[in-house]
C-alpha cells in the first residue's frame, strides 16, 4: 500500500521508540540533576570541614599564647577566609538550585509527553506534568500542600545563607572588639554584620529566583 494511500489508524499508528527516546531524555536530567547535588553537597562539606579546622587552629594557638587581644588579627583573618568560602558556596548552591528548578520543568514536559503518548497513566504520577510555577512546586512537593515559606527556610539555600551570616557577626564583632573595648559596640557590630549578610545574601536568592518563567509551554489547567 502506497504511503498516500493508508488510513487514519496507518497513519497515526503507536511509535514505542518515541517513548524510548523520552525515557532516555529523562533519565540524562535525572544524572545530571544527581551530579550536581552531589558537587554540591561536596562543597558544602568542604566549607564546614575548613570552618572546623580553622576554629581548631585558633583554639591551639589561644593555647599557646594566651587569650588576650593578640590573637584578633588572627581571628578576624580567619572569619574572612571562611566567609569569603562561605559566600562563594551560596553563590554556587543558589546556581545549582536555579538550574535544578529548570532540570525538574524539564521533566515535567517530558511527563506531559508521556501523558499524550498514553493518556489513562496520568492518574499514577506523583510529580507534575505542568512546567510553570505551580507545575514546578508541585514536583518539589511531591503534590503535598507545603507553605512557601517553609520550602524556602527548609532550602540548602537558606542554610548556607544563614551559616555565613553567622560568620559575618563573628567577623564584625571581632572587627568592633579590635576597636573598642566597649561590649555594645562588639556585639552591635556583631549583629549589625550578620544582618546585613543575611540580607545581601537573601536579595541575591530572590533575584536569582524572582525572574518570571517566560517559556512555559504546558501551563496549568484552571
Amino acid at each position: 500500500m502506497a504511503a498516500d494511500d493508508e488510513g487514519p489508524l496507518e497513519k497515526h499508528r503507536p511509535r514505542p521508540e518515541l517513548a524510548t527516546m523520552l525515557a532516555t531524555e529523562h533519565w540524562s536530567l535525572l544524572g545530571t540533576r544527581s551530579m550536581t547535588w552531589s558537587e554540591i553537597m561536596s562543597r558544602i562539606s568542604i566549607l564546614l570541614t575548613v570552618m572546623s579546622a580553622l576554629l581548631v587552629v585558633l583554639a591551639l594557638f589561644a593555647q599557646g599564647e594566651g587569650f588576650d587581644r593578640s590573637l584578633l588579627p588572627l581571628a578576624v583573618c580567619f572569619a574572612a577566609a571562611s566567609l569569603i568560602l562561605g559566600s562563594l558556596t551560596a553563590l554556587r548552591v543558589g546556581l545549582a538550585s536555579q538550574e535544578d528548578a529548570q532540570l525538574i520543568r524539564g521533566m515535567n514536559r517530558l511527563r506531559a509527553a508521556y501523558v499524550e503518548l498514553a493518556p489513562e497513566i496520568e492518574p499514577y504520577l506523583t510529580a507534575s506534568t505542568r512546567d510553570d510555577q505551580s507545575g514546578l512546586m508541585a514536583t518539589y512537593t511531591l503534590g503535598s500542600r507545603r507553605p512557601m515559606l517553609v520550602h524556602i527556610v527548609g532550602s540548602t539555600t537558606f542554610f548556607v545563607i544563614v551559616v555565613n551570616a553567622l560568620v559575618a557577626g563573628a567577623l564584625g564583632a571581632l572587627v568592633g572588639a579590635l576597636a573598642s573595648t566597649a561590649g555594645w559596640v562588639v556585639a552591635g557590630s556583631g549583629v549589625l554584620a550578620g544582618l546585613v549578610w543575611f540580607a545581601v545574601q537573601v536579595e541575591v536568592s530572590r533575584r536569582l529566583f524572582g525572574r518570571p518563567m517566560t517559556d512555559v509551554r504546558f501551563p496549568t489547567r484552571d
